[in-house]
């Protein structure tokens, strides 16, 4: 059901700024944590710290078919409002690590909430043009955090501590709810038939394998894998045998996340450590893909499989080597094919087609597909470079996003 033109710019808006508001809580939340660790003592506990919004997002992503169609529209979004800036003061007045992650914990459940409800109100309401326009804004809403948010987080933490500073992302993502509840608050509750708790309920608890495995690369494999089972059962039948339409596209998400998020996670350690260069010129080098992604998604250009070739591309010189303008240049291009692609490849992801898939289950699909590409990444890097394969990892992670444009043309 399309809403009428100014119900559909204010639901457009809504979820572009909590988009805006995703982008300042993580900018927000990596340049406190030395701060955090710190001043709770928790420096050889960085993992807990880290693990709570981690943790609560996979736990939020098997939930949320449930809670929107028990609460309906206004129950979902006040209960994801109420955990979230809950959360965050359970976090900013936190006196130990365990209380910390335990804040982190809810702000992470709520903001999968969120996600899920804002995607799945864009599928069913906005027509495709207007999604991919959101998309593509969405994108840029992590320009500015990326370019000031943490030079201003610090300047702030200066003035008021980091325990004020850690609610600066409140103001935004009220704002976004307001945008989305005004567009929205009539929506009936949710018709939606969830799939089996129990196997869905794998995802939280590999991601738990994962982001707590504290380097020790066989509980991380474990974890992926216990993960990609979970990821399974909520992904639409047909995703693993790439059948055309949504389940393609949606393995392509989820490979394209394994390639471009792993490669990403792993960057200045690649830079500083394999080729050595300087951490100054490493941070150059990490900004330049999401900035090139950013404004490439601008463009209005979509083509996901000459963007996910040129990400690939770009991958597999950066496991190669050069001077640095050379890895400069390459990340940059993968930055630009990911703009390429991204956008299009999102939308053919959250389109129903012939699946059948409701507009709730589309939206958990994909988020799914992309966080839990990002965790296999991840944990993928994290074990190659530990055995000593950290050229090697950036291989893979090439391959997988060549296989990712293959499979975006299905």
């Amino acid at each position: 059901m399309t809403l009428p033109v100014r119900e559909s710019r204010f639901l457009a808006g809504g979820v572009v700024a909590l988009e805006f508001s995703a982008a300042v809580t993580s900018f927000v939340a990596s340049t406190l944590l030395p701060v955090v660790a710190r001043d709770l003592d928790a420096g050889d506990r960085l993992g807990l710290l880290i693990a709570g919004s981690t943790l609560g997002l996979f736990v939020a992503l098997p939930l949320a078919s449930r809670v929107l169609g028990r609460l309906g529209t206004r129950g979902t979004l006040a209960a994801g409002m109420a955990a979230y800036v809950g959360g965050l003061v359970v976090a900013a007045t936190a006196h130990n690590a365990g209380i910390f992650a335990l804040g982190q914990l809810s702000t992470g459940l709520a903001s999968g909430l969120l996600a899920v409800f804002g995607v799945s109100s864009a599928i069913r309401h906005l027509d495709e043009r207007l999604r991919l326009r959101v998309v593509a804004a969405s994108s840029a809403m992590w320009i500015l955090p990326a370019l000031v948010g943490p030079a201003a987080t610090l300047g702030l933490e200066h003035l008021v501590g980091w325990r004020w500073t850690l609610l600066v992302p409140v103001p935004f993502v009220l704002f976004g709810r307001l945008l989305v509840v005004r567009a929205v608050r009539d929506d009936p509750p949710a018709d939606t038939a969830p799939r089996p708790l129990g196997r869905t309920l794998l995802v939280p608890l590999g991601a738990a394998g994962v982001v707590l495995s504290d380097g020790w690369w066989p509980l991380a494999v474990a974890g992926a894998l216990v993960a990609a089972a979970g990821m399974v059962a909520i992904l639409p039948a047909g995703t693993v045998r790439l059948h055309r339409g949504t389940p393609a596209a949606l393995a392509a998400m989820v490979l394209f996340a394994v390639g471009y998020f792993g490669a990403d996670s792993l960057i200045t350690v690649l830079l500083t450590a394999g080729f050595g260069v300087s951490l100054g010129q490493a941070a150059i080098v990490l900004s330049a893909a999401p900035l090139a992604w950013a404004v490439t998604s601008l463009s209005g250009r979509r083509l996901p499989a000459t963007g996910l070739t040129l990400t690939a591309l770009g991958t597999a010189v950066l496991a190669v080597g050069g001077p640095f303008p050379v890895l400069l240049a390459a990340w940059t291009v993968a930055g630009i094919g990911v703009g390429l692609a991204y956008p299009a490849l999102y939308v053919r992801a959250s389109t129903a087609g012939s699946s059948g898939l409701t507009a709730t289950e589309l939206a958990t699909a994909v988020i799914t597909a992309e966080c839990v590409g990002q965790l296999l990444g991840r944990a993928i890097g994290g074990a190659l470079s530990s055995a000593g394969g950290l050229f090697a990892s950036y291989a893979v992670f090439a391959v997988a996003l060549a296989a990712a444009a293959a499979v975006s043309r299905r």
